[in-house]
């Protein structure tokens, strides 16, 4: 299920037990006239180089992730990639969890081995907890649009689609291509979104685009709240995590998520499945990626980072079929997977995004109405 941005998500509480303690000692790079606290390190340059930072990183000898399913924009691919290239282990901790157990996990494993290194969560999440993260600027730095990055390097996005309304069309015979279609009463018990828009990104950007299909704004987003209190009045709404296994049960045979999750996730397992972007509420997101300030193994975190915003890493996450936040460049450079380019969704138009501000508030707004509405 998991955790932004908009063109933003996962959530059961993660129980975290203590663990083994111990935090890493920082690690540091020596070049000729240079030496690199990795912690402390904000670029490339402050290692000297590529080469020092795979030392250092090879050195730490682990990488801690978090939230990161393996089928999730190719994430497997991508992870096994990076060990194989560096030979780096990596620890995927609580794999189904959010952007909110991502969180906590920083905040409550601070100064053990297995606290997360590197996080990649909904924006709102970030630009709520810079004082969590470690500004660090990647290589390709410029290649990332200026709206999608905080200019002192703390977050900054990587991949995203669009909100999208997904049907088992083996189960659902009359296609919904609206948010105004799924009030209809043949949707009975059909509807789920992927968790607590209080705790996932991906449900708050639900709930975001029913909105906008609402007569709602990006200062307002208290219409879509009102639109999914009504569809549960109706019976039309599932309050469940809705994703693959909902959908292979039959207990969610509608679901409204993220475009390249449900042609991933989803399709891969029901062949019966369509996706269509909603014609009344068009809203576009990208997650976000940050290191944490007290990442136990700060070079390799760093070295992820590079590894994630090089020419390959982007492409991995476009054979994943999501938007990576640099393939305007990859397009305009000649260096993009033509193939997995060519299989991407058209995008809809004239599609606009929330600033930071917008964003914040509209969380607050949900995480005050959201329970109340449903009846939690």
């Amino acid at each position: 299920m998991r955790k932004r941005r908009v063109l933003v998500a996962g959530a059961a509480v993660l129980v975290l037990t203590a663990g083994a303690c111990g935090s890493s000692k920082s690690t540091t790079a020596t070049t000729t006239g240079t030496t690199a606290d990795a912690s402390k390190a904000k670029s490339l340059s402050d290692f000297g180089g590529m080469t020092n930072l795979v030392a250092a990183a090879k050195k730490e000898g682990t990488l801690n992730v978090i939230t990161l399913p393996r089928n999730w924009a190719n994430y497997g691919t991508i992870m096994d990639g990076f060990t194989a290239k560096y030979g780096i282990k990596i620890n995927d901790a609580n794999p189904d969890g959010s952007s909110q157990d991502e969180i906590n996990a920083v905040q409550q494993l601070k100064g053990q081995d297995r606290a997360p290194d590197v996080l990649d969560m909904g924006t709102s999440f970030a630009i709520t907890n810079t004082n969590l993260l470690a500004p660090y600027k990647v290589a390709s730095w410029n290649d990332i649009p200026e709206a999608n990055k905080a200019p002192d390097g703390s977050w900054w996005d990587d991949y995203g689609g669009f909100v999208a309304i997904g049907y088992d069309t083996a189960k659902v015979t009359t296609p919904p291509t609206s948010f105004a279609d799924l009030t209809k009463p043949i949707y009975k018990n059909q509807i789920a979104i992927n968790g607590d828009p209080t705790q996932a990104s991906a449900a708050f950007s639900a709930v975001y685009a029913a909105a906008l299909a609402n007569g709602g704004s990006f200062d307002d987003i208290t219409p879509g709240i009102t639109y999914f209190a009504n569809l549960h009045k109706s019976g039309n709404f599932v309050p469940v995590k809705g994703g693959a296994a909902t959908v292979q049960s039959g207990q969610t045979p509608i679901l409204i998520w993220w475009d390249y999750l449900q042609a991933s996730e989803v399709a891969s397992q029901v062949p019966t499945w369509k996706v269509v972007i909603p014609t009344d509420g068009h809203y576009a997101a990208y997650y976000t990626q940050a290191i944490s300030a007290t990442a136990p193994h700060p070079a390799a975190a760093r070295l992820w980072e590079e590894y994630l915003y090089s020419v390959q890493g982007q492409n991995l996450w476009l054979q994943g079929e999501a938007r990576p936040i640099e393939l305007t460049a990859l397009v305009q450079n000649g260096t993009v997977d033509k193939a997995a380019y060519a299989k991407l969704p058209a995008a809809p138009t004239g599609v606009s995004y929330p600033t930071e501000d917008q964003q914040t508030k509209a969380k607050a707004a949900v995480s005050q109405k959201w329970a109340g509405a449903i009846g939690g």
